[in-house]
């Protein structure tokens, strides 16, 4: 039995757009970015069950029981009326689980799912719990065909993947900038750990992934395609996917950002292929 826990913001039994074939998602609460393109913002930080969002409920599926924000499922039409009254930008609807609960939900599921993605918010800032998951799906035999992937920021240091490293199959990182002062902007923090886990995991055989999310006109990465590619080389064979930015779920400044089109994307496509990129995923449609 695992009864380590941690906060939930959603469970997907089944996804197709969140790693490989089909896969069962869970999200978990907070993240220690701050991505102002970010499409999940209601997932960045933990409830501080301040209570603000209980009398804005419609529904009354929201209550205040001994300093706790506590939320009824049964109740919840899901209107997310208190995702966008909380000051905190949180959701009080995140719940905790356990390794076993979610065990159980992994095994309800297996006959259908190829594997696991373990995301967020950012999935390393409860690096205890995703281990213990992880090794727990590895150690039983009805589970044991499942790949588990972690859907990550890359602001984990070495020592946190090398306790992964046993247990998952791969990592998906986001690389949003080149330069580190413009990541700073986009995402609140420098990029040069994030670059190192990329190049950790790429010598590890564990980097699944690496994305660029491309906004036009804040994007660095054609300002800097002779080192940002010089960097892709050097990771060896990697899936390199182009994400377009879209406003879905945006909040802030970024509402104002133009959406990224096909010919944004195939331009990045186009130089990068030009300096020996070759693996490359595009959008498979634009929003």
């Amino acid at each position: 039995m695992n009864s380590r826990c941690a906060s939930i913001n959603k469970l997907l039994p089944f996804s197709c757009v969140d790693g490989p074939g089909s896969r069962l998602a869970l999200f978990l609460q907070g993240c220690n970015l701050r991505c102002k393109s970010c499409h999940n913002p209601y997932t960045i930080a933990l409830c501080d069950h301040c209570g603000e969002c209980v009398p804005g409920c419609p529904e009354q599926a929201l209550t205040l029981r001994d300093g706790q924000v506590i939320w009824d499922e049964t109740r919840c039409a899901q209107c997310d009326t208190c995702l966008k009254g909380c000051p905190s930008q949180a959701s009080p609807m995140a719940q905790t689980l356990s390794v076993d609960e979610v065990l159980t939900q992994v095994e309800r599921a297996a006959p259908f799912i190829e594997g696991i993605t373990v995301s967020g918010g950012e999935a390393t800032t409860q690096l205890p719990f995703v281990r213990d998951l992880f090794a727990a799906i590895k150690g039983r035999a009805a589970l044991h065909h499942l790949s588990c992937l972690v859907d990550s920021n890359g602001e984990l240091g070495q020592s946190g993947w090398e306790k992964l490293l046993p247990v998952m199959d791969g990592a998906m990182l986001d690389l949003k900038a080149w330069h580190p002062e413009r990541h700073q902007f986009l995402t609140g923090r420098s990029n040069l750990r994030i670059i190192e886990s990329i190049r950790f995991l790429a010598e590890q055989e564990k980097l699944a992934e690496l994305r660029l999310l491309l906004i036009p006109e804040h994007s660095d990465y054609l300002h800097h395609i002779d080192p940002l590619s010089a960097f892709l080389r050097e990771l060896g064979p990697i899936t390199l996917r182009i994400n377009a930015f879209h406003h879905h779920g945006t909040y802030g400044m970024a509402r104002e950002w133009r959406t990224a089109t096909r010919q944004d994307v195939e331009q990045l496509a186009s130089a990068l292929r030009q300096r020996g990129i070759r693996d490359i995923v595009l959008p498979a449609l634009y929003l």
